[in-house]
């Protein structure tokens, strides 16, 4: 049992990650890790869950949610910006965990991080085909028929049906892309995400800033309307209801810690690149909610499209051009978002691979690419399978909680570290331990405790079988446990 336990030294975690082994090129700056924050964070969270949670939970005061919600992944991201500048390595979470609560939690963990990095990029791939179909209807007048649009299955009231559609078609193709683009180099993919993210930082702004003149302060006041007596539902638990909602906006800007073997000073930079896209994003959030919350009832934004809903509400075709640059952007949004989703999985199966606990092609670096070759085009794969032939609700539902729990194990394994290693060398190191780790580690998993209770049986499945690989072949192989 106490070798189910056993960590690894930080030392060892070091030496192992370069050694004997084709390295991983270090080129991406400061700006680069800032950029990719911002890339994974703003997909349609921003366009679509603003108006929807306003509408259900929190109305006006969905501001609050955002902050609430931004508070917990401030508090998580701060815990592992000591991690990365400690361990720069590319196993996020997973390698934290090895280093602190031993092999068997590690893998937990890695198996636990697939529903935040290969679910969470299938389920926008998903949404992104959604989009990317009335666009090329709006714009060039192609009409893609549902037979190829669609996955051939679905999920509704707890049951899984058939639909009369054949395969998602243009989400199987983003994944490619973006796979084909991972493979070739992390330089290229970092280039081709700074200019998805300038195009929707771009037209957010305009949002907002023209968006600003049609505020009508009515429609903002109350701005936290009185709760219908029903536990979620406005007041001050829709908020936190509202928090657990939109938390699916935030999901991915840990991802960034997957590059820390790319990042040409990590000790210094990882820090700047979680909080800083942070920060950035929590300002773009809040502004754009107070505005569309501005410009119209919030009762009236449940709808696909709030964003273009509200615009041409109260500005008609005055504003026609941003509404179809909305689109443009929420495009460029999302396929950044699985661009750095799909770079931040293959990296840590190449962790588990090198510690054993996967096979050892998973541990290959392309000798030309400098790029972790294999596992990329083995997650892309999966990806694709999933993006291609399941619903978007039926994988959505397991990424928040998938991803809270990480946050959690994170915070917790702060507090154990310094315990344990005292006088290791901290390049950054989290403030207030152990009141702020704890502190992000009960409001993380306070969202999760508002989750619907047949996500969380989900969730139970998914470990379970996480469990049983680990002891069918990762416990056998283990370099740590066979040392």
């Amino acid at each position: 049992m106490n070798q189910l336990f056993r960590t690894k030294s930080v030392e060892r975690l070091l030496q192992e990650s370069t050694e004997g082994k084709v390295p991983l090129k270090r080129i991406l700056t400061r700006w680069n890790l800032v950029s990719l924050g911002i890339g994974v964070v703003i997909g349609t969270g921003i366009f679509v869950l603003t108006g929807h949670a306003a509408a259900d939970y929190a109305g006006p005061a969905v501001a609050l949610s955002y902050l609430l919600s931004g508070l917990g992944c401030l508090l998580a991201g701060l815990c592992y910006a000591e991690y990365a500048a400690s361990l720069p390595i590319s196993g996020s979470a997973y390698t934290y965990c090895y280093a602190t609560l031993g092999e068997f939690v590690a893998w937990i963990i890695g198996w636990d991080l697939m529903l935040e990095y290969l679910f969470a990029a299938a389920t926008v791939a998903v949404g992104w085909s959604k989009h990317f179909r009335p666009f090329l209807h709006d714009f060039f007048g192609i009409q893609l028929t549902d037979k190829w649009c669609q996955a051939p299955l679905d999920y509704v009231n707890g049951q899984i049906t058939f639909t009369s559609s054949q395969m998602n078609i243009p989400a199987v193709v983003l994944v490619w892309l973006v796979t084909a683009l991972l493979v070739v180099g992390i330089k290229e993919s970092a280039r081709f995400n700074n200019i998805m993210v300038m195009i929707k930082v771009t037209i957010i702004l305009l949002v907002i800033g023209l968006g600003w003149r049609y505020i009508n302060m009515d429609n903002l006041t109350p701005f936290i309307p009185k709760n219908t007596g029903e536990l979620g539902q406005y007041g001050w638990s829709g908020i936190l209801k509202g928090a657990g909602v939109i938390f699916f906006a935030y999901i991915g800007f840990d991802a960034i810690s997957t590059a820390a073997q790319e990042t040409k000073n990590p000790q210094k930079d990882m820090f700047w690149g979680m909080i800083g896209s942070l920060g950035i994003c929590a300002v773009l959030f809040v502004g754009m909610s107070v505005v569309l919350c501005g410009m119209v009832s919030y009762k009236e934004l449940h709808v696909d499209a709030p964003v273009v809903y509200a615009l041409q509400k109260v500005a008609g075709d005055d504003l026609k051009w941003l509404r179809m640059a909305v689109e443009v952007a929420v495009l460029a949004g999302l396929s950044s978002v699985v661009l750095v989703l799909l770079m931040g999985q293959p990296r840590i199966f190449m962790c588990m691979a090198r510690d054993g606990l996967l096979p050892a092609v998973f541990a290959k670096v392309h000798s030309t690419y400098g790029t972790p070759h294999i596992t990329t085009i083995f997650t892309g794969f999966i990806c694709s399978m999933l993006a291609g032939f399941l619903p978007l609700n039926l994988l959505g539902e397991l990424v928040s909680i998938g991803t809270l729990l990480a946050f959690v194990v994170v915070c917790i394994g702060i507090v154990v570290l310094r315990k344990t290693r005292p006088d290791m060398p901290r390049p950054y190191r989290t403030p207030w331990v152990p009141f702020l780790p704890i502190a992000g580690a009960l409001i993380c998993l306070a969202q999760t405790l508002l989750l619907p209770a047949d996500t969380w049986m989900r969730l139970i499945i998914w470990l379970l079988i996480g469990v049983a690989v680990y002891f069918l072949y990762g416990r056998k192989h283990s370099k740590l446990r066979n040392s």
